[in-house]
C-alpha cells in the first residue's frame, strides 16, 4: 500500500541552460503540512508549478496519489487544489461573487459550497463588499477558498503569509490546522521565512539554488534549535548518574555518538563543568550549541542569505 501522496524523483528544471531545480527529490505523506522553506529565488515557485501542471520538468519523475504516466498525473491533479504566485480573484465582485465565478467555472453544481467556503476561512461578514476593498490577509483567505472548491486532498499554497500583518499570518495559520486536522487535507506551504512557518507546518523541505538542502520534522528541527550542553566523555554513563545525582536533572538525551545534550543549566555552564570535573569526569568537548530558527536556516543554506 503506498502511504504518500506525492513523490518526486531528480526533478530538473532548466531555463535558458539555468537550472532553477536540480535533483529534486522529495517524498509527501499525508495529513501533514510541509513548510518549503528556501530564499527568493531558490526553486518554490518553479517546484510548486510542476506538482500542479502548470509547468514540465526537464527531467526526473513524478508519482501522483501512486499514478506515474503523464496522463494518470493530469487526471489525478483534480484532487490538488493550489494558489500560486497570487490569489486567482476578481476585485471588483464579492468574495461570495469569486467563489461562484470558479465553480461555474469548473463545473461544480453543489451552490451550498459557495457559503460552506466563505465562512470556513471566515469571510462571512463581508456581504457584498469589493475585493478591492478587502485587506491583503482578507485576499489570502479568499485565494485558499478558490483553491478549496474541489475539496482537494493535496494543497499547495505559494507564500501566502508574505506581507501580511501578525494578525493576518495568525488568521492563515489557523486556517490551515483547521483544514489538515478537521478535513484532513495535505498541505504544502512556501515561504522564505522560516519562523514564520514553524507555529503551522509539522515537516520542513529546505531548498536553495534549486537544490533540496534538507528535510526533517518539526521534533527535529526543534532539536537542532533548542539551546543545549553537548558534553562528551570518555564515560557516559558515569556522567549521566552524575547528572542526576548531583545536579538533579534528567533533562538530557543521549545521542548515537554517545555524546550528550544537557537542556538544563544552559546559563549555569560553570557549575555542570565543575561538577562533573569535581567527580572524576574529564570532559573532552563542552559547549553550549543551539540557535534560533533564522540562524539555523543560514547554516543549512551555506551562510548565505538573499531577501
Amino acid at each position: 500500500m503506498i502511504d504518500y501522496m506525492l513523490k518526486t524523483s531528480d526533478i530538473t528544471k532548466t531555463f535558458r541552460k539555468a537550472d532553477a531545480l536540480r535533483n529534486v527529490s522529495i517524498t509527501i505523506e499525508s495529513g501533514k503540512i510541509y513548510g518549503l522553506i528556501g530564499s527568493n529565488g531558490a526553486g518554490k515557485s518553479t517546484l510548486m508549478r510542476i506538482i500542479a501542471g502548470l509547468s514540465f520538468p526537464t527531467s526526473g519523475k513524478m508519482e501522483l496519489f501512486g499514478k506515474e504516466s503523464p496522463k494518470d498525473i493530469q487526471a489525478e491533479r483534480k484532487r490538488i487544489g493550489c494558489m500560486i504566485e497570487s490569489p486567482s480573484v476578481n476585485l471588483s465582485l464579492s468574495a461570495k461573487e469569486n467563489i461562484r465565478y470558479h465553480r461555474v467555472l469548473r463545473g461544480i453544481s453543489n451552490e451550498e459550497i459557495e457559503d460552506e467556503l466563505i465562512q470556513l476561512v471566515g469571510l462571512g461578514d463581508t456581504g457584498k463588499k469589493q475585493v478591492k476593498d478587502f485587506s491583503l490577509g482578507m485576499k489570502q483567505r479568499l485565494g485558499i477558498a478558490v483553491s478549496l472548491i474541489n475539496n482537494p486532498e493535496l494543497l499547495i499554497l505559494d507564500e501566502p503569509i508574505n506581507g501580511l500583518d501578525p494578525i493576518g499570518v495568525k488568521e492563515i495559520r489557523v486556517l490551515l490546522k483547521k483544514l489538515c486536522e478537521e478535513r484532513h487535507i495535505t498541505v504544502i506551504i512556501s515561504s522564505h521565512n522560516l519562523p514564520e512557518l514553524y507555529q503551522v507546518a509539522t515537516d520542513y523541505i529546505i531548498i536553495h539554488d534549486g537544490e533540496i538542502k534538507q528535510t526533517l520534522t518539526l521534533e527535529e528541527l526543534e532539536n537542532k534549535c533548542q539551546r543545549h550542553l553537548l558534553i562528551e566523555c570518555e564515560n557516559p554513563e558515569d556522567l549521566l548518574v552524575i547528572l542526576e545525582t548531583e545536579l538533579g536533572t534528567t533533562n538530557y538525551k543521549i545521542m548515537p555518538d554517545k555524546t550528550i545534550k544537557l537542556y538544563s543549566y544552559v546559563d549555569d555552564k560553570k557549575k555542570v563543568a565543575k561538577t562533573i570535573f569535581e567527580n572524576g569526569i574529564i570532559a573532552t568537548n563542552f559547549s553550549v550549541e543551539g540557535d534560533t530558527l533564522e540562524n539555523y536556516f543560514i547554516s543549512v543554506i551555506g551562510g548565505e542569505k538573499n531577501d
